[in-house]
């Protein structure tokens, strides 16, 4: 086997399984760390007890901390809002307890807190253009939706919602959180809807690197192994394996490979489209890219087999669809068919809402195609084929 030339970006600490919240204290205590700033989403962490559980291990070693909800998608006023409460508070520590919007806020203010400027300036692209200099505060995160994977990453979306709107990273490789834990008990009371979209996600973050012009063995063997963890589990861990461990630390490994896989080989069209129509309307990631899986692979099939048959990516959408079908004996464009097949199933048992439900309409096209990006996808699509895609979900 020969081996094309590619490189690997570095890998958080990881602490995983069932229980594994315990560690917090040690973590912070063997880092001399003994102030922080603990980062939470809505109602559920105290619902469960759990935020009760965390607080009182947290007490019982002698640590101090304070409490901020973040309860959407983070914004620029929000992260700098944070930053300036807490700034000459003597934080030592961020600790991100949420899904993928209060990770991406707990790395943001773990960023942040040590400098006095806005973090407009270091955003991709909307910003001043400043590279961020990689000072942070020490940060551990505590996924509790199986989705962004950003619990692996080094850059944190931040959001502005409406005609001007972004989504948009700050970005550096010291912002990779410190520590990971992957707690399965955290993840058991998440709502289906929310386990739905977070899910298909997941998925297409293992996906779209599995099929990336810059996939590499590494990234094929992380993807294939968190494809075939999410898909046998996704539609039990939305119904009545909502509560089985088993099924949710499936969920969770996978989408904790898909942080490590898309930081290594790239996302394609989902997320090209997903980052100009999450900034222009208020849709939530999951969604987008959930409502768009389907179709977009449909549409990467049929060009793959117009236009270039023997791109690698049609043996593994076809690799894929025989694992997800289960039937043996069929052939390969069988099998990539099904594929396509399996997560339009997949889209319509989720019930997964269309991007009209969100205020996206025709006359939407035209903006959203023109701040879209169609970087590693397995083929360049046209502007009619992503037109035609996103119109089937309208």
């Amino acid at each position: 086997m020969v081996f094309a030339d590619f490189s690997f970006a570095k890998v958080p600490p990881i602490y995983f399984g069932a229980g594994k919240r315990q560690l917090i204290p040690s973590w912070l205590k063997k880092r001399g760390l003994s102030r922080l700033l603990l980062v939470i989403g809505g109602q559920s962490l105290q619902k469960t007890g759990k935020l009760a559980q965390i607080e009182a291990s947290l007490q019982q070693v002698g640590l101090t901390y304070e409490i901020i909800s973040c309860t959407g998608e983070p914004t620029p006023a929000f992260i700098d809002g944070i930053c300036k409460t807490y700034r000459d508070e003597g934080i030592q520590a961020v600790v991100g307890i949420g899904g993928g919007s209060v990770v991406d806020a707990g790395k943001a203010i773990s960023a942040m807190l040590p400098h006095g400027n806005s973090i407009m300036d270091h955003l991709e692209g909307v910003g001043k253009g400043i590279a961020h200099s990689g000072e942070k505060i020490p940060y551990l995160a505590l996924p509790t939706t199986s989705g962004t994977g950003s619990e692996m990453t080094k850059n944190a979306v931040i959001s502005k919602v409406g005609p001007q709107g972004f989504k948009k990273s700050i970005r550096h490789e010291n912002l990779i959180p410190d520590g990971v834990i992957v707690d399965s008990e955290l993840l058991i009371t998440c709502p289906p809807h929310i386990t739905a979209a977070c899910g298909l996600d997941a998925f297409t973050q293992l996906l779209e690197p599995y099929l990336s012009p810059t996939a590499s063995p590494m990234t094929d063997a992380l993807a294939w192994s968190g494809l075939t963890a999410i898909g046998p589990n996704l539609l039990a861990a939305c119904g009545d394996g909502a509560a089985d461990l088993t099924v949710r630390e499936a969920m969770a490994y996978g989408s904790m490979l898909s942080g490590i896989c898309l930081a290594n080989a790239g996302l394609g069209i989902v997320h090209g489209l997903a980052s100009p129509l999450g900034g222009f309307f208020p849709i939530p990631h999951g969604v987008v890219c959930g409502t768009l899986l389907a179709t977009a692979n449909q549409t990467n099939w049929q060009a793959l087999l117009e236009r270039d048959p023997k791109n690698p990516a049609v043996d593994k959408m076809a690799k894929l669809g025989a694992f997800l079908d289960g039937e043996p004996g069929k052939e390969p464009v069988k099998y990539g068919e099904s594929l396509c097949q399996t997560l339009w199933n997949w889209t319509e048992k989720l019930d997964i809402p269309k991007l009209g439900e969100y205020g996206v309409e025709v006359s939407d096209l035209k903006r959203v195609i023109a701040k879209t990006r169609n970087r590693n996808n397995p083929i360049q699509l046209t502007q009619n084929e992503i037109s035609t895609l996103v119109l089937s979900r309208i």
